[in-house]
């Protein structure tokens, strides 16, 4: 046996010698189908290991992550307090039955409680944030008795049946499957749908067109609003002063659910738990994943305001996942909720975030006029790019691949969604990283001031 043990052993160290960049890209490119792409044109970054901020690839080349990869490691990579939870579950249950009890499922719905407050009462887990979506869906529709989901065309709900009909940016159209989905247009005062010149109007008109599209919609016929708390993939588009509350009005005077998408905003990436919270709002249903196990294992959920909760008393839900409350998942997010307040993750997002970071941005604007906004709040940015100020042209996907590119190569990534740079670092961030992220955007900024502007 110890002689087997040995030779294996050696076998494995032999095989992690031969991996390297060409091996892991030529086999990603030989048998890995990838998400939103075009399968001959990819070249995917290859990545070995991280720690915190940073990562770094087979031959040593290292990245700073102002991504949080897909804007969901909020506590950085690896955060040995969070492996150590895993690990630990790993020692005492792998797996086992939704319909069971467990106690590291009682211990994560139980935090998460405790942070949505009072309000609430329990906590349906799922994989993710798309069949969070779809779950919270469901639960309005039998709730209410109607069928019509509203949800903004600036968002991003996930890539399942109802959830990517509920999305609004155009991946949604060669997916529209499910049924009674309808899309308004939300706040966006750089490029106001609604003629507005200040946030005032904005406000007072975003809230008027969608009381419209409620009533021509039929009211009765409404069960849901599905909106993220801050939308983000859309371009991190913080809501005018009074619209998270006239939103919320509507849905109380017309008797509609309303679920708050809280997957990419929650956890800290706004300086609060969740994004909701600054609005000083109670939704009906909010939906999570994420920031709230950083992505260690996948996990989702749906956190139900005490009165659907009561709804379902003595009637059944008609849904489940084999995975629900997955033992591995609940013992990460349990690990990564503990953490965050342990290390003041969530005061460290808003003091550097609305700190030095927001100034840092707000500096790189007034240096270069590629930039034609900064929004945002707390670990949670963009930079919208322009060729001209005045016309506010955007740039052309070819140019924002260049500007990439340029990031990438001098070590930092970002988030690039459309003509825009989301920086979104983790939440416990240092004050030297955001300095070295500032430096580098800086410079590629500059050197595209002189490729692409048009002024």
């Amino acid at each position: 046996m110890h002689k087997t043990t040995n030779k294996s052993s050696q076998a494995n160290k032999e095989y992690a010698m031969t991996i390297n960049n060409q091996t892991v890209f030529d086999a990603d490119r030989a048998h890995v189908f990838h998400s939103w792409s075009i399968q001959s044109a990819l070249k995917p970054l290859i990545i070995k290991s991280g720690l915190g901020s940073y990562l770094w690839d087979y031959e040593g080349k290292r990245y700073l992550d102002f991504s949080s990869q897909l804007i969901n490691t909020n506590v950085g990579h690896q955060h040995p307090k969070v492996i150590a939870g895993i690990k630990t579950q790993l020692d005492t249950l792998t797996t086992i039955a939704p319909a069971t009890a467990n106690h590291a499922r009682n211990e994560a719905a139980e935090r998460l409680l405790a942070i949505a407050g009072d309000d609430f009462a329990k906590v349906f887990f799922t994989n993710a944030g798309a069949d969070a979506n779809e779950n919270a869906i469901r639960m309005a529709r039998l709730y209410t008795g109607r069928d019509k989901v509203l949800s903004s065309y600036r968002s991003y709900h996930g890539n399942t049946g109802a959830a990517i009909a509920a999305t609004g940016d155009t991946r949604r159209v060669p997916n529209e499957y499910s049924r009674g989905h309808v899309h308004f247009f939300s706040p966006y005062l750089y490029r106001s749908d609604f003629w507005a010149t200040d946030e005032a109007q904005e406000c007072e008109r975003g809230l008027q067109h969608l009381r419209r599209v409620i009533e021509a919609e039929g009211a009765s016929s409404i069960a849901a609003i599905l909106l993220e708390a801050l939308p983000g993939t859309a371009g991190v588009l913080v809501p005018p002063s009074g619209y998270m509350q006239g939103v919320r009005q509507l849905c109380d005077e017309f008797g509609i659910v309303l679920i708050m998408d809280e997957v990419m905003a929650g956890f800290g990436r706004t300086g609060k738990w969740f994004a909701h919270q600054h609005y000083n709002i109670t939704p009906d249903l909010i939906t999570f994943a994420k920031g709230v196990n950083s992505g260690y294992v996948p996990a989702g959920g749906v956190i139900i305001h005490q009165k659907i909760n009561a709804y379902f008393d003595d009637k059944s839900f008609p849904g489940g996942l084999t995975y629900s409350g997955h033992p591995l998942a609940m013992a990460s997010i349990v690990a990564t909720l503990d953490v965050m307040a342990q290390e003041h993750m969530i005061e460290n997002a808003d003091t550097i975030g609305n700190g030095v970071l927001a100034q840092g941005l707000k500096a790189l604007a007034d240096k270069h006029t590629i930039i034609g906004e900064v929004r945002g709040m707390g670990v949670f940015w963009a930079l919208e790019l322009v060729k001209n100020r005045h016309s506010k042209q955007k740039l052309s996907a070819d140019e924002m691949n260049t500007i990439k590119a340029a990031l990438i190569e001098r070590g930092l990534l970002p988030f690039i969604a459309e003509n825009r740079i989301h920086v979104a670092p983790p939440c416990n961030v240092s004050t030297d990283e955001v300095a070295q992220a500032l430096a580098i955007v800086d410079e590629v900024l500059g050197m595209a001031c002189t490729q692409f502007i048009n002024e």
